[in-house]
């Protein structure tokens, strides 16, 4: 049996973006959450670029999980634009794990690892002409 993709189905790797980016997309609301009621539980990223105003960084995750979510659920269902969504959603990643490396480096590295996983999955199935059918 060969690990290859075939046409017509899915591989794993397009399945574990998939599933990261809605993961990570309900982990961003609930962070959102946190910053917008200026919470305790949320780290001091005073030192990062948009400083001490939470509902900025509120604003940035709501922004990432919404990309998150629709990215994961579209190439769920097999639709293009999930590729699309996919690498807006990583590269948003990108920028905020420099953005935020200094006030939480671990975070940050974490964050960064995650959306170059996603964009090496998206990559490597990433067909012109053929899709997903």
């Amino acid at each position: 049996m060969s690990t290859e993709a075939r046409t017509g189905s899915r591989t794993g790797w397009l399945t574990f973006a998939a599933v990261v980016m809605i993961s990570v997309g309900c982990l961003r609301v609930i962070s959102a959450i946190y910053y917008f009621a200026d919470s305790s539980r949320v780290n001091d990223v005073s030192t990062g670029a948009f400083a001490h105003h939470l509902v900025v960084w509120g604003i940035w995750d709501l922004l990432i999980a919404a990309l998150a979510l629709a990215a994961g659920l579209s190439l769920l269902r097999g639709n293009e634009l999930g590729f699309v969504l996919g690498y807006g959603f990583a590269g948003l990643v990108i920028v905020q794990s420099f953005l935020i490396l200094a006030a939480d480096p671990w975070f940050g590295f974490a964050a960064l690892l995650i959306a170059i996983l996603v964009v090496y999955g998206l990559a490597t199935n990433d067909v012109k002409g053929e899709g997903l059918r």
